[in-house]
């Protein structure tokens, strides 16, 4: 790692705009996370037109803000009220309400908050280090591996479907037919435009995710329309920050969750949901008393929200050094990474390296400092679960429409995001998943380019010339993998599923 490049990166951090944007970045992350029913995915999307007049770094540098505070923040509501903020903290809720019911809310938020800010600072050192080894990889990538890593970014969708697999297939359809509007790449002719100028230069990435994922939550709000009550505030009770010798406790179980969740987010497609699940379960398996977990264990808060913050960093390495989104929040902020004119790959750790390992460090810095608020602010925090939904809507559907003109000042724009927003809730109403329409809207013109071109290059012989390359070969193996791990995983559950019943066919 070049010293010069880090000194060039911390100068960059070290400035008023950027610290202001990962402290604001922080605080929005935490709110929106403990807010139920609303998501960092939905933040990201939401101000991602804001970071349009601010420098690189400084964007960048918020929307990775709110993506790991986020993640914490959804620990609250589920500590509290047993409702989780976000999916990734539904193991917290098992311990965490059981604890608040016991008169431990406070301690439960600090374990959370100190395992949170130790999970962060783990995966963004796996990052700082990791990511840069595996952009040199990129460097060997032409038309075909590029094809191929799109291919392998839309299996991705069988992670992202939840129950219905078809139903995430037809979702990722409807994002790679959405990727062809625009002027065809090779005969210059446009298709799906209508006949439309604004539709010639594709559909406006920025506006379609916001309607995907915060104007369709604003329906879904209208709908709940939930009230809130001061009655959750007054759950929070004793010291928020536990004692030193239940810290030393919880270092195992902190340090064995922080490398699992750092691990499970470098594979595509795991998610927080996974890393958090899995870390709950290896907590459990490692307890001496494993009767405890269920009952208000703090280990049972630990590990859950130490792995899932420890996925964020872990995420953000096949994004930023190959462009895969593991999932809808990565993906979004791929979208924030291109409209910076930020290519993922190589290109990020020679070209923008400063700005890139500004953004890293960035990401450390903001979970040091969701860690601090978090702590000292607890009390605070909580009372954000109270805020009426007839509040909460209407200012976030006034965002939606100002952040959608603003990217080009357009009219145009804000249509392309109500329409988007009317299929994003026509399709969570019907139990389709929305994060697959933005994968294949991403990577389908990826996709797309790559295979034209190969064809090309590939002068007749496309078999041939796919498995001649090394790399090509990898990717083909890995994208097999991905098809058919979700069988393997079925077949497993089915053997575990059966052994209960011949046991009990022998006894």
């Amino acid at each position: 790692m070049d010293t010069a490049i880090i000194g060039e990166a911390l100068n960059l951090l070290f400035t008023f705009e950027v610290l202001a944007a990962i402290a604001f970045g922080v605080v929005a992350g935490i709110v929106i996370g403990a807010l139920p029913g609303l998501s960092g995915t939905m933040g990201i999307a939401l101000l991602i037109p804001v970071t349009f007049g601010m420098e690189p770094v400084a964007g960048l540098a918020m929307l990775t803000a709110i993506y790991t505070s986020a993640v914490y923040g959804g620990s609250i509501s589920a500590i509290l009220i047993n409702t989780p903020g976000t999916p990734a903290a539904a193991a917290t809720a098992i311990d965490g309400y059981q604890m608040t019911k016991k008169g431990q809310g406070g301690k439960a938020l600090g374990i959370s908050a100190i395992g949170s800010m130790a999970g962060g600072l783990a995966s963004g050192l796996v990052l700082l280090f990791v990511a840069p080894q595996l952009a040199k990889v990129s460097l060997a990538f032409s038309a075909a591996e590029y094809f191929l890593l799109a291919v392998f970014g839309l299996t991705i969708i069988s992670s992202l479907a939840g129950a219905s697999l078809l139903k995430g297939v037809i979702s990722g359809v409807i994002g790679l037919v959405a990727a062809t509007v625009g002027i065809d790449i090779l005969t210059g002719y446009p298709r799906f435009s209508f006949g439309t100028t604004a539709l010639q230069s594709g559909i406006e990435l920025v506006p379609a995710l916001i309607g995907l994922f915060s104007l369709s939550q604003v329906m879904i709000l209208a709908e709940q329309r939930r009230t809130g009550t001061s009655a959750t505030a007054q759950l929070v009770r004793g010291k928020v920050l536990p004692k030193l010798r239940e810290l030393k406790t919880l270092v195992p179980t902190i340090l064995r969750s922080s490398g699992i969740g750092a691990f499970v987010g470098i594979l595509p497609g795991a998610g927080g949901d996974v890393g958090s699940w899995v870390g709950y379960n290896e907590a459990k398996r490692f307890a001496k008393d494993k009767s405890a977990f269920g009952k208000g264990e703090p280990k049972g808060v630990a590990a859950p929200e130490t792995a899932n913050n420890a996925v964020t960093g872990g995420a953000l390495i096949p994004l930023l050094t190959l462009g895969i989104p593991g999932s809808s929040a990565t993906a979004v902020l791929l979208g924030g990474l291109l409209v910076q004119g930020m290519q993922p790959g190589h290109e990020l750790f020679t070209d923008d390296a400063d700005v890139t390992y500004a953004v890293i460090l960035g990401f450390l810095l903001a979970n040091i400092l969701m860690g601090v608020l978090a702590l000292a602010g607890a009390r605070l925090f909580v009372k954000v679960t109270t805020v009426p939904t007839k509040y909460l809507a209407p200012v976030i559907l006034v965002l939606c429409v100002v952040g959608s003109y603003a990217i080009n000042n357009s009219i145009a724009d804000v249509w392309v995001m109500i329409v988007f927003g009317l299929l994003g809730y026509l399709l969570r109403k019907t139990g389709f998943p929305t994060a697959p329409v933005v994968l294949g809207l991403i990577l389908g013109s990826l996709a797309e380019k790559g295979l034209r071109q190969s064809i090309v290059l590939a002068q007749g012989d496309v078999l041939g010339y796919y498995l001649s390359r090394p790399i090509s070969l990898v990717l083909i193996v890995l994208i097999l993998l991905a098809l058919f791990a979700p069988v393997f995983r079925r077949k497993m559950r089915g053997k575990v599923t059966e052994e209960p019943e011949e046991q009990k066919e022998t006894v």
